[in-house]
């Protein structure tokens, strides 16, 4: 029988197994000394030394990572619709209101002209998402912001060690988060990390992320427990050993299918980015659904839709969309499909992905 191919898969070794079985041992389980070294080793490795602020999940890093720069109620902050809804629920959770804005196809990111003819008197901010892997165009985003004097954001929710221009995606806005999510480049069993321009933004984090305190009982703010524990903080250092390596694969992977793929359109990457391929996301323009479960069913090859709905169309969001046409987030959404790109496929699990992938798109699914 042959054997399914996952379209991703978590790596965990018996340096996580150990990592974790050293702080049950210590007896120091909650937020302690290896989230510290954690956040520490991760803005070494990803942000350039900025400070970093570990989390319990990506959306708590993108929620507190707003607030903390200063996003409320009143505010605009515009984000873009063909994303995970964590984005758009982030905002809508600080009090402000989520403006949703087309992408460009090539790179599935926020179009500067959408964003431009978006910005209102209210527009507190932008808060791209570097999708797939692949980072958003901040050069042009960040002219746009300083030319009207709104701030910018990141989410790099998948996108740990994307650049543009040799710069790390994290280091362009106020705040950028990170997630460690176990599907993600690397993972943390769950968790999030937020990285801040400077320290008083990620003070102000830290806080809410612990109740509002610094010190025990000494509350300065209304705040959340979204605190990390030391447990994911010690499984997410030994996957910043490997995070590397893993990335080169997923490029190496990426590199075979650009070259051996017939009759889909595959991702490009632009002059000057560098993709870490969280997924690599192809376009089938002709009956993507009936091509996805053929993928399955004939050739035994998973691949996910990311994402079916735009959140200008999900219920919980499209209150603050009344109307709202975006035609390239539509075709987005009813043409991708993204192959398992992941470090475990062996050459012969990329061997059967391109004979299904070109057998399917020759008969027309």
């Amino acid at each position: 029988m042959t054997e399914f191919i996952p379209p991703a898969r978590p790596i965990l070794g018996d340096e996580e197994r150990a990592a974790v079985d050293r702080i049950l041992r210590s007896g120091m389980i909650a937020q302690g000394p290896e989230v510290a070294a954690f956040e520490r080793e991760f803005s070494s490795h990803f942000v350039t030394d900025r400070p970093t602020v570990a989390v319990n999940s990506g959306t708590s890093g993108l929620h507190l990572g707003l607030l903390a720069a200063g996003v409320g109620p009143g505010d605009e902050v515009i984000v873009p619709s063909f994303t995970f809804a964590a984005t758009g629920n982030a905002v809508a959770l600080t009090g402000a209101t989520p403006i949703f804005a087309d992408i460009e196809p090539e790179t599935f990111t926020l179009d500067p002209a959408a964003v431009a003819a978006a910005i209102t008197d209210r527009t507190k901010g932008v808060l791209p998402v570097h999708l797939y892997g692949h980072p958003a165009r901040m050069g042009e985003l960040g002219a746009l912001a300083d030319r009207h004097g709104i701030a910018l954001y990141e989410d790099a929710a998948q996108a740990h060690g994307a650049a543009l221009g040799e710069r790390p995606v994290g280091t362009f806005g106020t705040v950028a988060m990170f997630s460690l999510y176990p599907t993600k480049n690397m993972t943390s069993g769950e968790g999030g990390m937020i990285a801040a321009a400077d320290e008083s933004i990620a003070r102000r984090a830290r806080l809410l992320r612990n109740q509002g305190m610094e010190r025990q009982y000494e509350n300065e703010v209304i705040g959340f427990n979204a605190r990390m524990t030391d447990i994911h903080a010690a499984i997410g250092r030994e996957q910043l050993r490997k995070v590397d390596a893993w990335t080169l694969t997923r490029r190496r992977n990426a590199a075979f299918f650009d070259s051996n793929l017939r009759g889909v359109v595959v991702p490009p990457v632009a002059a000057g980015a560098e993709h870490v391929y969280h997924q690599y996301t192809i376009r089938v323009p002709e009956d993507r659904d009936r091509f996805v479960a053929a993928l399955r069913e004939e050739y035994q090859v998973g691949s996910g839709v990311y994402y079916p709905i735009p959140n200008h169309r999900l219920a919980s969001l499209a209150p603050f969309a009344p109307g709202l046409d975006l035609p390239e987030t539509e075709r987005a959404a009813r043409e991708v499909v993204s192959l398992p790109v992941h470090p475990s496929l062996s050459p012969d699990d990329l061997e059967r992905i391109v004979v299904a992938v070109n057998t399917l798109a020759r008969a027309g699914s």
